[in-house]
């Protein structure tokens, strides 16, 4: 594929020079347009050390507004990075409704310099191919506008420019021994770089190949493309009508087996044999906990429920005897303005637990398939198309290493009611209940039924649903740590294996 590219060609100075005045001003009126229009662009640069990515960005981002766009250079993960999933830095560094965020060098560093030196295992790669689409194929889905530039030079190129920058004092710092890497392996690169291109050229997300022997070809071509794709992208979003596979599909109760009617809600414990078996509980999540944190393992607990099932009682005994700096609790509730501007697990990515830490989520990113589902904050394509999303995601941390575990804890509404009431008529505990948590109670059926359909459609064989009876809230809170206990030592037995 690579080798079938005319590096050959060229245009002249003179031409180059009237060509990229005139699309520099126009990327330039685009920019304020998907400013306006809330149109989010990621553009990723890749290609060949010294193929002019650098050079490229000066042209691209010289009459831009800087308030509106950001730079972002990739190198090899560092030692805090390596303890996250690896595409945590990526969401981290995503823009906002509207921005434009530039990738010189990008999530694709995971398929070419990783493999290249061996820093992740073959076996992981298709794994990895298939987040990458993912994860790409959700941001088109949630509207951004993504571009993919391949630099590509010939060999005798490549070794020119790396010779004559070596020879340059003020320019020698800029070649690596990965560079030279490059040039003496150029057959196995190349071969690992046509891999990626086939294999993440998504039809949502397509590479461009783009002849870098002469510079001035190399950033033309580029520019007329982001111009071209800016328009077609801005012109797409004022016809708002949403792709086929955004188009919703009907809802139906039958759609859902009742999962919350086969819960045994009438399971307790006695005052006596809670004490004993809370004590156990915890004392072997202490060991885990241990264990974890010097296994390097990282741990996930999120909690969805009723309100009023007892979600905050039960983190409060599950973190009593733990270490306070090897866990963290994140209760997450309505998104912030930062948060809307991008897609709605990036809030999420930004709290995942380190490896070797245990981070607790007191609500998570079910919302979106629950509570904006039934309040009609996100649209109907928006929450069906999140189920695949979630799995997706879920997978991605699994593939990590990640012990995830999620609870729902079930009450039934008589508890429910039982527990506003009591809240009511408690000083210390009437801050808990709010109207919503009447407004939420009056659609109860609503949310039965969202609650169902997400068992069914996000329970897999690895990351499967533990559903919690409440109405006892002795039971739930053993429960719930001897469930996260034993999914610790499954996972750390899953290791040594590994």
């Amino acid at each position: 594929m690579l080798e079938t590219l005319d590096l050959t060609r060229s245009i002249d100075k003179a031409e180059y020079k009237t060509e990229l005045k005139q699309l520099t001003r126009e990327l330039r009126r685009l920019q304020h347009q998907c400013w306006a229009a809330g149109l989010p662009v990621v553009i990723v640069l890749e290609g060949w050390a010294a193929a002019g990515k650098g050079a490229l960005i000066e042209k691209m981002t010289s009459t831009l507004d800087p308030r509106g766009f950001e730079v972002h250079p990739i190198w090899p993960a560092d030692q805090e990075e390596r303890r996250f999933p690896f595409l945590w830095r990526f969401w981290k560094r995503l823009p906002g409704r509207g921005a434009v965020g530039i990738f010189y060098h990008s999530w694709y560093t995971r398929l070419l310099e990783d493999r290249t030196f061996g820093r992740i295992e073959e076996g992981q790669v298709p794994r990895d191919i298939d987040h990458i689409n993912h994860f790409e194929r959700m941001l088109v889905d949630d509207g951004y506008l993504v571009l993919k530039f391949w630099l590509h030079l010939s060999k005798r190129e490549l070794k020119q420019r790396l010779k004559r920058y070596a020879e340059r004092e003020e320019e020698s710092w800029r070649v690596r021994d990965e560079d030279w890497h490059q040039a003496k392996q150029y057959k196995h690169y190349r071969a690992l770089a046509e891999d990626m291109v086939i294999r993440t050229s998504s039809g949502v997300a397509p590479w461009l190949l783009v002849e870098a022997n002469d510079p001035y070809w190399c950033r033309i071509k580029v520019l007329r493309t982001m111009v071209s794709s800016f328009k077609a992208a801005l012109a797409r979003k004022r016809d708002a009508a949403p792709a086929d596979h955004r188009k919703a599909l009907p809802v139906s109760e039958a759609m859902a087996s009742d999962f919350l009617a086969g819960v045994d809600l009438s399971q307790q414990l006695s005052p006596e044999h809670y004490k004993q078996r809370l004590g156990q509980a915890q004392v072997r999540l202490l060991k885990y906990q241990r264990r974890i944190h010097k296994e390097k393992v990282p741990v996930l607990v999120m909690f969805e429920g009723w309100d009023a099932a007892g979600k905050g009682g039960a983190i409060k005994r599950l973190t009593a005897v733990l270490d306070p700096r090897s866990y963290k609790v994140h209760a997450f509730a309505k998104p912030s303005e930062e948060a809307l501007a991008r897609p709605f697990l990036w809030r999420f990515w930004q709290q995942m637990p380190p490896a070797g830490s245990i981070g607790i989520f007191d609500r998570s990113w079910y919302g979106r398939v629950l509570v904006e589902r039934v309040e009609g904050f996100a649209r109907d394509w928006e929450w069906q198309r999140a189920y695949r999303e979630i799995n997706e995601f879920e997978a991605q941390l699994v593939d990590a290493g990640v012990v995830l575990v999620k609870i729902w804890l079930h009450i039934d509404q008589d508890e429910q009611l039982a527990r506003f009431e009591a809240r009511k008529n408690n000083e210390f505990k009437r801050y808990k209940l709010t109207d919503e948590d009447w407004r939420n109670r009056d659609k109860w059926d609503a949310y039965y039924l969202a609650v169902n359909q997400m068992i069914q459609r996000t329970t897999t064989a690895r990351t499967p649903w533990t559903i919690v009876a409440g109405n006892d809230k002795y039971h739930a809170r053993v429960k719930v740590i001897e469930t996260l206990t034993d999914a610790i030592e499954r996972g750390l037995k899953h290791r040594c294996r590994r």
